[in-house]
């Protein structure tokens, strides 16, 4: 946990609030201060708007059935190849493993290379995977995760050092991608669906602004495809781990209330609502940020936070992240809701 001197900093992943308070930081305090005023609206009121967002029912046309079973078979290939940190062997077998998955499913992929600095210096070749779905469709649909992994565990008590193996963070967005690109290549929607794996997310250093997230700040300053919009987009991190619990993310509630309010609705209508809480949690700055702010495509973030700890996960950056705190029925409970989703998604603009 952070000291109060560091004045909202939120989580060691992610920074907001700098001490020094320049001009980056001032304009984040006039935004989070807006994000609290509208989050400590009086008791009453929310609860009527949870509870309408609750009642709302849609009318939904049954997707295909999500597999956990495939799905957990993705994150045990994936674990099977070693720590997935940029500009290792196992990061680059893990890749092209990634690539043939997806083209064997039928999407067009894309591989977006550039070389980036970390904030320790080190200059690393990233490769954001793109794969689309149903190009000739005008209206698409951003789905996305990273697929790298932390290349120390700085929140464990030992071998701080060494790389977390990465099952939950972030396998399992991975797997359940991967999962729904399996069902699209037999199973067309009414739009075009594009899936998107960032690298290089997780090498960041909290005390340094914008460390995190470096292959999805490269796409938003230079989308790939060229030109790409989307309608929305919905990114997944920490899907699979047990008694996981998704509430609504500030960045998220900002930039795409809309889309976040139609997938919650969604998960509770088909049965998930233990998973996605109708509650509010502080901002983020996790890939959706960047997608957001730079390449103004409305993303939100599915990610797994525990309110009454304000933390992530247990296991998050430690070596406690392995196929042991995966459970099937989260990964079953996001996967099926996306597929809900997309499937129920309209050709209209």
């Amino acid at each position: 946990m952070q000291t109060y001197k560091r004045f909202f900093l939120v989580q060691n992943k992610f920074v907001f609030l700098r001490h020094n308070m320049n001009k980056f930081s001032f304009l984040w305090t006039v935004w989070f201060m807006e994000w609290v005023l509208f989050a400590c609206k009086p008791s009453p009121e929310n609860s009527s708007i949870t509870q309408n967002n609750q009642n709302n029912k849609m009318t939904l046309v049954q997707a295909p059935e999500f597999h956990q079973d495939s799905s957990y078979e993705f994150i045990v290939k994936q674990l099977a190849f070693g720590p997935r940190v940029p500009g290792t062997l196992q990061h680059q077998n893990c890749r092209d493993w990634i690539i043939e998955k997806l083209e064997s499913y039928g999407a067009k992929v894309y591989v977006q290379k550039a070389k980036l600095r970390t904030y320790n210096g080190k200059e690393i070749e990233i490769s954001n995977i793109i794969a689309q779905f149903f190009l000739e469709k005008p209206k698409r649909v951003m789905l996305s995760a990273h697929w790298d992994t932390r290349p120390f565990a700085d929140e464990d008590s030992i071998d701080q050092s060494k790389p977390i193996p990465g099952a939950n963070d972030a396998a399992s967005g991975v797997a359940v991608l991967l999962e729904i690109a399996r069902h699209l290549q037999n199973n067309p929607t009414q739009v075009g669906i594009d899936i998107f794996f960032w690298d290089l997310e997780d090498m960041g250093n909290s005390e340094v602004e914008d460390s995190y997230c470096l292959g999805s700040q490269y796409w938003a300053k230079n989308p790939y495809p060229t030109n790409y919009q989307a309608s929305y987009g919905i990114n997944l991190d920490m899907v699979g781990a047990q008694n996981a619990q998704f509430p609504q993310e500030g960045v998220s509630i900002r930039y795409a209330k809309g889309v976040l309010d139609k997938v919650w609705q969604t998960a509770h209508q088909i049965g998930y609502g233990a998973y996605f809480l109708f509650q509010q949690s502080a901002p983020i700055i996790d890939d959706h940020y960047y997608i957001n702010k730079i390449a103004g495509i409305p993303t939100i973030d599915i990610i797994h936070k525990d309110i009454s700890k304000d933390h992530f996960f247990e296991q998050w950056h430690t070596h406690g992240d392995n196929l042991e705190i995966i459970d099937k029925n989260t990964l079953k409970a996001v996967g099926q809701t996306l597929l809900q989703v997309i499937y129920n998604e309209s050709p209209e603009f």
